[in-house]
């Protein structure tokens, strides 16, 4: 089983989310998960202009990484979002990304993958963020397994310190990509969100047949 882990901070290495994200994959890596992160900062990422180019045949007029991100969001089972607070939300780099999964999103590419949520702050804001990130999640198609959210009131030791729950969620994550896991709440958004996505695949059905197609096979378009 392979975990991608995405990193929202511009402070890339040197982040308290990255710091955290790691022990989240450690824990994962502990129950048998090949894992990877990457930071966001270090790739080109154009933002959306919401030209609609990609509903004629799923490919973004903008020639730069996010293709090659997606594919190995694609290629993974499971998928971590992680950012720390900015202005009580997540970062701007990672809501560019995000605006650049607007297709992925209206084609449930991500169905069948576990994810979790991995947020910092200084004092406020995480439970808010940890909320969209898994948002985002579900909306991909992803069922959330659980979440970390920190406030490290600045203090260097915070994020070493909840060092066991990070590994804990790590293993959750991998245990359910391994055993599977079950949220009924969760599962009857998802199937809301194909409901009303329905209608986008289906109006695209004569430009993009073989995206129609794979709705039909998955009983997706009944």
């Amino acid at each position: 089983m392979k975990i991608l882990a995405i990193n929202g901070s511009p402070r890339t290495v040197h982040s308290n989310t990255r710091r955290l994200t790691s022990f989240v994959l450690e824990g994962a890596a502990e129950a048998g998960a090949e894992t990877e992160i990457i930071d966001l900062c270090d790739f080109r990422i154009t933002p959306c202009t919401a030209c609609e180019a990609c509903s004629i045949n799923g490919v973004c007029v903008n020639e730069d990484d996010v293709p090659g991100i997606l594919a190995r969001m694609r290629e993974a089972d499971g998928i971590v979002f992680a950012s720390p607070v900015y202005i009580d939300n997540i970062t701007g780099q990672m809501k560019v990304f995000f605006d650049r999964l607007a297709d992925a999103i209206h084609y449930q590419v991500l169905t069948g993958k576990y994810g979790c949520a991995v947020v910092t702050t200084y004092d406020s804001g995480a439970e808010e963020v940890v909320a969209y990130l898994s948002h985002v999640l579900n909306y991909l198609g992803v069922i959330a397994v659980g979440s970390i959210g920190i406030a490290t009131q600045g203090e260097a030791g915070t994020i070493d310190a909840k060092e066991p729950e990070a590994r804990v969620l790590g293993k959750k994550l991998a245990g359910a990509i391994r055993d599977g896991f079950s949220d009924p709440v969760q599962e009857k958004i998802l199937a809301e969100n194909r409901g009303y996505f329905r209608t986008i695949v289906e109006e695209n059905k004569e430009m993009r047949p073989a995206g129609y197609e794979e709705w039909v096979r998955k009983g997706w378009m009944d």
